[in-house]
């Protein structure tokens, strides 16, 4: 590599735009989608922006950026040739021509190749980790590398930085174990018949990764990286060229193709028909990664994490390899008719060669994705006078519907609202004086089940305002039963989006509940309208259509919601907001809608953020986790970091040894592990506890005012 310089930039410059295509034809009709959407972009999208040599251009940038984000691949030379076509690719999507998207993944297959070759180089020949050097980790506003010596450097740095990432890996958080014994595990003679069977080993990816070194470890990374680009079809560059154009309009509208519209009806209805196991690529196969609980695979017993699969066969039929195939198609020939039999190829787990193969095959069934369903849970405190106050807790991860279902009126549809609604009755029936709503990292869904979990806890009225090309319209529950009138938090953090701040901004502006949470929610304020794209194997675009306001007239968009008591989050120094997202939408307001609040809650607000505050002073876990989420804010704010191994282990033993104090010196051995570590929710079950105090205390005296012998409350 370092011999040949200048023959390979020559090479570089002169072939951006004349790549052999590799990409494997799909078929979708490419030609009438793209028209479709370059169509449906300007006409339907909120903005109605006309599809011009701006978004052109902006969609050119949006695309090379998905290739390649930390621009460390492509070179200069490739992004001058490929800039000269910018301007005109709106209008050729026009005509139905996606070449470019290909040409340039093409480019980019040709600069991964070489990275790999260079790569092994550098790993071979090692690195000096005492040197006093600095690595720019963030790249998304740098420069590609402008010549081979620059592109070489830029890499070694890159390289270097996972290297000794590794090693403080392995030298400070890696827990030491005692070695297990293996004649118990190689074989066993039964006393009956004197043979030998074999015991299969339970997979452990990190155990796994652990018995590499780190040139392996880092090796074993890229050429998976490799495989899952070179894996890349017509179907998957077509969905990420499209949604470039889309994203130029806003950052939430998007091209699904047809694989991913399936797997949007599926996150949706928390269920699908197929084996119940969860997938990954992996060295040109589907690894198992996780059975899902229930499913055929757990059943049957005799799928394990770890088992690669290479073949799929449909009942009786020859099997199909689905070696090097990317992961969507594979998954679709595993998926099924219920009832019907897929016969698996796959390697076992405990075989670490990978030279033996076996058989499995299952009866499809429906599987439920229960761990994305609303879950309740008791939680006890210990008051001050030593009895036990019980609060109940409902996480909702998402806002579930099986649409449908629910368009054929089946009584047993899926949905979240109905889901919650049976939690708070059973929650109930355990007798807890306090609810806590917990939405933290719920990206949204459905509008409908937001509006109907509102109408959970307040009479009647106004939820959300949607904002349309042709007017405002006010969404509202109209049933005015309340199946929960109590005390109530709604618990929020950056990651709740869209519908969960939907529901929080309605609570809030009701007074019926108190928002708590990080500084403020994701403020995604917008509406997506599904629009298939003239049949089912077209896909469809997702589409902003409409703008989302509260009640009390503002927009949610960028601004979120600003919880009423804010703990500190680490997600808080993060950039994940909407308004970090590039191309968003403004903030604006509409007009009130008409409402009643509940005044008295509003009043004991101060008072509750007044005790929360104390006690995080007070509080040693919290300082310290308040600690730890400085140290992240300047790793953040800090673009660069050191080369040097010893910089670097200082740094990881001074955040293991805060990581150790705050996780073993405070640990309650009476609560599990994850409980104990979520101090967020434990200062908030302190915060309802408060809040149930307060309401339960008598009004105080009034005062008796002597000038004018009259009572002032």
């Amino acid at each position: 590599m370092k011999h040949r310089p200048l023959l390979l930039m020559a090479l570089l410059a002169a072939t951006p735009m004349l790549g052999s295509c590799n990409v494997e034809k799909s078929e979708l009709n490419t030609k009438k989608i793209s028209q479709s959407v370059a169509y449906s972009l300007p006409v339907f999208h909120l903005n109605q922006l006309p599809l011009d040599e701006n978004i052109s251009t902006n969609a050119f940038n949006l695309y090379i950026d998905a290739l390649d984000p930390l621009r460390s691949y492509y070179l200069q030379s490739d992004i001058d040739a490929f800039t000269i076509e910018s301007a005109g690719l709106a209008k050729r999507l026009r005509k139905g021509d996606i070449s470019f998207a290909i040409r340039a993944y093409d480019i980019l297959m040709e600069r991964v190749e070489n990275r790999m070759t260079f790569i092994e180089g550098l790993l071979k020949n090692g690195f000096n980790t005492t040197t006093d050097e600095t690595f720019l980790w963030d790249r998304q506003e740098a420069e590609w590398p402008a010549t081979e010596a620059e592109w070489n450097e830029l890499w070694r740095k890159r390289v270097k930085n996972e290297y000794i990432a590794r090693l403080v890996s392995q030298q400070v958080y890696t827990d030491e174990k005692e070695e297990t014994e293996t004649s118990m595990i190689d074989s066993a003679k039964t006393s009956a018949t004197n043979s030998v069977v074999e015991i299969e080993e339970e997979y452990d990816a990190e155990a796994e990764a652990a018995k590499l070194s780190p040139e392996q470890f880092i090796l074993e990374r890229y050429k998976q990286f490799a495989l899952t680009i070179e894996s890349f079809d017509e179907e998957m560059l077509l969905q990420r060229y499209l949604t470039a154009f889309s994203h130029v309009y806003d950052p939430h509208s998007d091209y699904l193709s047809p694989s991913n519209v399936e797997d949007f009806n599926i996150n949706m209805k928390l269920s699908l028909v197929g084996i119940g196991a969860m997938l990954r690529p992996d060295d040109g196969s589907a690894r198992i990664v996780r059975i899902i609980p229930g499913g055929p695979a757990e059943q049957d017993g005799r799928l394990k994490a770890g088992d690669k699969i290479i073949a799929v066969a449909q009942g009786d039929e020859e099997p199909v390899s689905i070696l090097h195939w990317p992961l969507y198609k594979a998954v679709r020939l595993i998926r099924g008719e219920i009832d019907s039999k897929v016969v698996l190829t796959v390697i076992p787990a405990s075989d670490r060669s990978g030279t033996r193969t076996k058989k499995i095959d299952l009866i499809r069934a429906e599987v439920k994705l229960e761990e994305q369903a609303a879950k309740g849970e008791v939680k006890e405190i210990e008051l001050d006078n030593g009895d036990t106050r019980r609060l109940g807790v409902i996480t909702l991860p998402d806002f579930y519907a099986d649409f449908s279902a629910a368009n054929k009126n089946a009584k047993d549809a899926r949905r979240a609202s109905s889901d919650v609604r049976r939690l708070i009755n059973e929650l109930m029936l355990e007798g807890i004086e306090g609810l806590i709503l917990d939405l933290r990292n719920n990206g949204g869904g459905s509008l409908v089940e937001s509006i109907d979990i509102a109408g959970l806890f307040i009479s009647s009225g106004p939820i959300v305002q949607v904002k349309e090309r042709r007017g405002v319209q006010v969404l509202p529950d109209a049933d005015p039963e309340i199946n929960y009138d109590g005390p109530m938090i709604v618990l929020v953090n950056r990651l709740s989006a869209s519908a969960s701040e939907i529901l929080a901004a309605a609570l809030q502006d009701y007074k019926r509940a108190i928002i708590v949470g990080g500084k403020q929610t994701h403020g995604k304020g917008t509406v997506q309208t599904l629009m298939l794209l003239g049949g089912e194997r077209r896909g469809s675009l997702k589409l902003t259509t409409a703008g989302f306001y509260r009640i009390n007239g503002g927009s949610t968009q960028l601004k979120g919601v600003t919880p009423d008591i804010i703990i500190p989050s680490y997600l808080d120094v993060m950039d994940i907001g909407e308004d970090s997202l590039k191309h968003a939408l403004p903030w604006d307001t509409v007009r009130p809608a008409m409402y009643r609040i509940d005044t008295g809650l509003a009043k004991l607000i101060p008072q509750l953020t007044n005790q929360s505050k104390e006690r995080i002073e007070n509080d040693e876990e919290f300082q310290l986790f308040l600690q730890r989420r400085e140290r992240l804010k300047e790793r953040y704010e800090t673009k660069t970091v050191s080369l040097s191994l010893a910089s670097r282990i200082a740094e990881a033993e001074a955040e293991k040894e805060l990581d150790d104090i705050q996780s073993g010196a405070f640990l309650d051995e009476d609560k599990e592990e994850e409980d104990a570590n979520d101090i967020v929710l434990d200062e908030t079950l302190l915060i309802l506890s408060d809040l149930i105090n307060l309401k339960s205390a008598p009004p105080p005296a009034p005062t008796l005012m002597a000038s004018e012998n009259s009572m002032v409350e």
